[in-house]
């Protein structure tokens, strides 16, 4: 078939790869415009665009797809030149109007990291983890004007595992989920797919913001582990210090629980531990203000005093 890939971020790349290679055509790539980042504050292409380029492959990066601006009307100019039988989608970023849904004959089919209807939205990986599930997957469906509620074209299960962090969980998916995205198309292209409507209760995940990754140790041990798990590496998990935002990379839940209240530092021989409102949790690594991420009994024999330390 003739396709057009729409995506933007690191874990697309896998899918864009996974179809360039195989038997179908990829004419062009829809994703976000630049975006400007660091210091200098320098505009740099979505990796989905860096990948295209090097393949000579036609880009867009229109700022909203919506009819009757500039930009939206220009897509579609372009996109009804393109003749594609199918836009394959992994998380592009952008709603897609309803008359473009429309246009394509295979329609836009979207890779979805979770076993839909279960963790609909932006965030379906940390949600999984934070969550406590075992078992997620991939879901590939034909997008509809819902917020990932259209039929379920073709699924995968993964396991979650006790040490899994979002991005260790979502680079999984997006290596197995590609796989799934080129099957399904080979379906589709041979006439053989059928689309299966989404049976079971929804939930949402939402899109994870900075505040959503501040830890909270006045709650479970377990709880603590999941949430830090599920931000990391992005936006990471962080907490505060005599004032001071520090981030925190994994802790391991522990078998004893003190009387200290939540959030007490504890410095021992060989480790960093911390009361929870169950069991206390040590920590691996934590970066403070000015420095890098650091092991944490590091970090605590580089300080003058370790008396009193409280995370809030």
């Amino acid at each position: 078939m003739r396709l057009m890939f729409a995506g933007t971020p690191e874990p697309a790349v896998a899918a864009l790869e996974r179809l360039l290679a195989s038997d179908h055509e990829i004419v062009a790539v829809l994703t976000r415009p630049d975006a400007r980042k660091g210091r200098g504050r320098s505009l740099y292409p979505s990796p989905v665009k860096a990948l295209a380029q090097t393949h000579g492959i036609p880009v867009f990066t229109p700022s909203t797809l919506r009819a009757g601006t500039p930009d939206g009307d220009q897509f579609r100019s372009d996109l009804a030149a393109l003749n594609i039988d199918c836009a394959p989608v992994v998380a592009y970023g952008n709603l897609i109007p309803a008359d473009l849904l429309d246009a394509v004959p295979h329609g836009w089919v979207n890779l979805h990291f979770s076993l839909l209807p279960r963790w609909r939205g932006a965030a379906p990986v940390q949600a999984a983890i934070a969550a406590g599930d075992t078992t997620t997957g991939a879901t590939t469906f034909r997008i509809d004007e819902g917020l990932d509620t259209g039929p379920i074209l073709a699924s995968l299960t993964e396991p979650i595992m006790p040490e899994d962090t979002a991005d260790d969980l979502l680079t999984r998916l997006a290596y197995a989920g590609s796989d799934l995205l080129v099957a399904t198309m080979n379906q589709l292209a041979a006439g053989t797919a059928t689309l299966q409507p989404q049976v079971g209760e929804s939930t949402h995940a939402a899109k994870i913001l900075s505040s959503d990754a501040q830890i909270q140790w006045n709650t479970p041990a377990a709880e603590i582990d999941r949430n830090i798990r599920a931000v990391t590496p992005a936006p990471g998990a962080w907490t505060t210090l005599d004032s001071d935002r520090v981030k925190l990379g994994k802790v391991l839940p522990l078998a004893e629980t003190s009387q200290d209240a939540p959030g007490t530092i504890r410095i021992e021989k060989t480790r960093v531990v911390v009361a929870t409102a169950t069991q206390d949790v040590a920590l691996t690594t934590i970066q403070v203000p000015g420095k890098k991420m650091m092991n944490a009994i590091d970090w605590a024999r580089g300080r003058h005093t370790t008396e009193g330390l409280l995370f809030s």
